[in-house]
């Protein structure tokens, strides 16, 4: 328990900073769409003449961003990003940092299991998220309820949530994976967040090239898109099945390899 709340305690800032963070891009996202909106012209008008290279990238593919909720299923991708990107470091530097901060001979010569180590620094891990979760939805309820003109957003962004709350938990053991293999740790942030950017490229890749959409399973960011959540009937089971599978193995990866580690002191 005093490692679980010392974790806790040791990321608190960090923590702070994203959720701030998030919450000024929910509310730059949406006084953008207020401009847009007031301008009198349609969004959809506007962006039509786009590249579809660049539309891929950016999200604009099959949304209706003159509606909040298209709009919102917009910024969801970059909402997004920020989470998962804060998961797999956070995942990766929670195991990495005793070594990094050469606390390694404090923490093990403690009468504690490295199980019981692993647990309680994955458990703080998954408090760090779901407050970042949790600040995301409650940012997102509030400043979109002023758009909605009286619809029922809530429903539709708690989905996205839920869908973003599989990615992060999943990036998050990924990193912790990453981090319990290498043999330098110090690394495992940034070769998680490389590996993250590299999906994300896939799943744009496959936005432009209908031909490889059966590399979608190998992506997930093409899990729990906005629009297929918020308009095709919520999450798809199948794509819960392989986030579970995969943060079962990640899981798995760092209980096993870090037990056979030996640790820098």
């Amino acid at each position: 328990m005093n490692i679980f709340l010392k974790e806790v305690k040791s990321h608190r800032k960090s923590l702070i900073f994203w959720c701030i963070g998030v919450f000024l891009m929910v509310v730059s996202g949406m006084s953008k769409y207020e401009a847009y909106s007031s301008s009198g012209q349609s969004m959809n008008d506007l962006l039509k003449d786009m590249p579809k290279s660049l539309a891929a990238v950016l999200g604009f593919n099959d949304l209706d961003v003159s509606k909040p909720s298209g709009y919102y299923g917009l910024l969801f991708l970059y909402l997004l990003l920020m989470a998962t990107i804060h998961a797999a470091m956070l995942g990766a530097t929670i195991i990495a940092k005793e070594e990094r901060d050469k606390t390694s001979e404090f923490l093990f010569v403690k009468p504690v299991s490295r199980n019981m180590i692993i647990t309680a620094k994955l458990l703080a891990a998954f408090v760090n998220i779901v407050t970042f979760n949790l600040v995301t939805y409650g940012s997102s309820v509030v400043l979109m309820g002023q758009y909605a003109k009286g619809g029922d957003i809530t429903s539709d962004i708690g989905m996205t949530m839920a869908g973003m709350f599989f990615l992060q938990v999943l990036f998050m053991v990924l990193g912790s994976a990453i981090a319990a293999v290498k043999k330098r740790p110090k690394s495992a942030a940034s070769l998680a967040s490389a590996v993250l950017l590299l999906t994300y490229v896939l799943s744009v890749a496959i936005d432009l090239s209908p031909n490889i959409e059966g590399l979608k399973y190998l992506t997930p960011f093409k899990y729990f898109e906005a629009k297929n959540v918020m308009y095709g009937g919520g999450l798809d089971a199948v794509f819960v099945v392989i986030s579970i599978g995969l943060t079962a193995a990640f899981s798995i990866i760092t209980y096993v390899c870090y037990q056979k580690r030996d640790l820098a002191v």
